[in-house]
């Protein structure tokens, strides 16, 4: 009697635990495999177990063709494990030197070749990371300008292949703070060329996060929810893969301030609001730079999130 009693209570928990994942409709949540890389090598198979078990049924994959290769995998390989599990590839990062036109062509093919390799995941959207930041006294105004165009080009090829694709704001390369991201939408054709927003990215640059959402409502393919918080560390961060960094330096600094959803000073019911307000149908990506308990745990925490303040607004 005990032991049926015992059953029954770890299957009532079981399924409460599985009630509370995020339900993956309109909105479906993704991770980003960046987190993983500041962890110890391990097999690709435990980010895919985490997204399970957590809720999460997309991956952001940081870089075509290097990920299979950080991983030896094939993509065969890669579309076995993923099927496996009923999981998705939602994107990749996507990055060249697009603000140089000599290279524009170059950039062009390469994401025509990130873009076939997605397609056979079933995924429709591209991810694209401005350049680097440029050294003092470079023309930027002239490299941002040529940026716009490649961008506008890699729209192109998009549409061509039947895909969006936007540009994902981030510290430290060409479209970082609120000016830049202003600049780049207006130098870009909206029927060809969109947005991809970090929210914590966007905060961090000094951004209004609602408000640059409802800007730019009409031009969001894909977003990367992370909330931030700036934050002074108190000592040098060691990374769970050992790697160290000054306490001093800027990246410290971006890894301290990086929180689990609702930890931070970003308003995700406000943006989640708009979202409804557009019926937006698509990946929104928890994109963790640092999980302070550990990827499985922060994706729980991020999961309940979800479930209990952002799906009664819009699933």
């Amino acid at each position: 009697m005990l032991r049926r009693t015992f059953l029954a209570s770890l299957a009532a928990s079981l399924c409460s635990a599985a009630s509370r994942l995020p339900a993956n409709r309109n909105i479906k949540w993704a991770v980003s495999a960046g987190l993983w890389s500041h962890y110890p090598p391990g097999p690709f198979t435990d980010i895919l177990d985490v997204m399970r078990d957590t809720g999460f049924v997309g991956v952001r994959l940081t870089g075509y063709p290097g990920i299979l290769k950080t991983y030896n995998l094939t993509q065969a390989q890669m579309e076995r494990e993923i099927s496996k599990r009923n999981l998705y590839v939602a994107t990749i990062s996507f990055g060249g030197p697009v603000n140089d036109p000599a290279k524009h062509k170059q950039v062009v093919a390469k994401a025509r070749e990130a873009m076939r390799f997605l397609r056979g995941f079933g995924a429709n959207r591209l991810v694209v990371f401005p350049p680097s930041r440029l050294k003092p006294g470079a023309d930027v105004e002239s490299s941002f300008r040529a940026m716009c165009t490649g961008f506008n080009l890699i729209g192109e090829a998009a549409h061509e292949m039947g895909f969006e694709a936007g540009v994902h704001n981030h510290l430290g390369e060409m479209v970082q703070g609120p000016e830049e991201v202003d600049k780049c939408m207006q130098l870009t054709d909206p029927k060809l060329f969109n947005f991809a927003p970090d929210t914590a990215h966007l905060h961090l640059g000094g951004s209004n996060v609602v408000r640059m959402f409802d800007k730019y409502k009409d031009r969001l393919v894909f977003m990367d929810y992370k909330d931030a918080r700036w934050t002074t560390p108190k000592a040098d961060l060691v990374l769970p893969n050992g790697k160290v960094e000054k306490k001093d330096s800027s990246e410290a600094k971006f890894f301290e301030s990086i929180y689990d959803l609702g930890d931070g000073d970003i308003d995700f019911p406000a943006c989640h609001r708009i979202l409804k307000q557009i019926s937006y149908k698509g990946w929104i990506c928890v994109d963790l730079d640092t999980a302070r308990n550990g990827p499985r745990a922060s994706y729980v925490h991020c999961g309940k999130y979800i479930v209990d303040k952002l799906e009664p607004i819009y699933a």
